[in-house]
């Protein structure tokens, strides 16, 4: 589906090829977290749960930092009311990566330049990460004397593990592209300007395979990690069985016997 785009306040995206590609276009505010942000953060998110010619997500920002955090400027701004716009941005941003963990379609985040604060927790929670070669890592939240946000408490934690998110947080160490991928944060380093091709290259890659079973796959592995073994070894099964019962099971099957490549319908 081409020439499906949408333009928001702070964001954009384009649905092209199976892939809607979303855009951080606020390059002059480093792509920084504001409540106009967190708005269009979650209204694409639900564009993209409920659009079938979405079939796998690529993020990519405008400029040299994909982004930076909080927007301290705005939140100077708010005085006394910080707290209330603080929690009402929150309700939005967090409520995105609700989405974006629930919804059953690969998401792959491409991070150029620096990914700071709130921008940190928002890549911990990307299924795939691409990072260019000289990006950096950091959260910053205690160095700014607040405690972290954007659920990075569990997405981020349960990627690098708890003594590095510790250290992350407590610290505010940065991390360099090629530490980030050795603490399991980012899962491909490329150079600085093929970020944003390779993280499309990568979705439209996924958008073409079988998206039925990509996203169920996607579902039971985070699922799996608060489950007992045996609920765990369960819905695998449920769900393995009902894979071989759509076309893509069936297809990639009989692909498999006849020695072609299989043709996948996403159903």
């Amino acid at each position: 589906m081409k020439g499906n785009f949408m333009r928001f306040e702070t964001i954009e995206c384009e649905v092209e090829r199976g892939v809607a590609h979303i855009v951080l276009s606020q390059p002059a505010r480093a792509n920084a977290v504001n409540p106009a942000f967190a708005r269009d953060l979650r209204a694409v998110m639900l564009e993209i749960e409920f659009d079938p010619a979405v079939r796998a997500v690529a993020v990519t920002a405008e400029g040299g930092i994909f982004c930076a955090g909080g927007d301290m400027k705005e939140f100077h701004r708010a005085g006394e009311k910080l707290p209330q716009m603080v929690a009402s941005m929150l309700v939005d941003f967090h409520a995105a990566m609700y989405k974006m963990n629930r919804i059953p379609k690969p998401f792959v985040a491409g991070v150029n330049g620096a990914a700071g604060g709130a921008g940190l927790s928002m890549v911990g929670a990307f299924d795939l990460v691409v990072c260019g070669e000289s990006a950096k890592f950091t959260m910053g939240y205690t160095r700014a004397g607040v405690t972290p946000d954007g659920t990075s408490s569990y997405f981020l934690a349960r990627h690098i593990g708890l003594r590095r998110m510790l250290d992350l947080t407590l610290t505010n160490r940065t991390l360099t592209a090629d530490e980030a991928e050795a603490w399991g944060l980012v899962n491909r380093i490329v150079a600085d300007d093929e970020v944003a091709q390779h993280t499309l290259d990568l979705a439209r890659s996924l958008a073409s395979g079988p998206s039925w079973a990509l996203g169920r796959a996607k579902r039971i592995i985070y699922s799996g990690l608060d489950m007992p073994l045996e609920q765990a070894g369960e819905l695998e099964g449920v769900t393995i069985t009902q894979s071989m019962g759509r076309h893509d099971g069936r297809e990639s099957i009989a692909a498999f016997v006849e020695k072609r490549r299989p043709q996948f319908t996403g159903s």
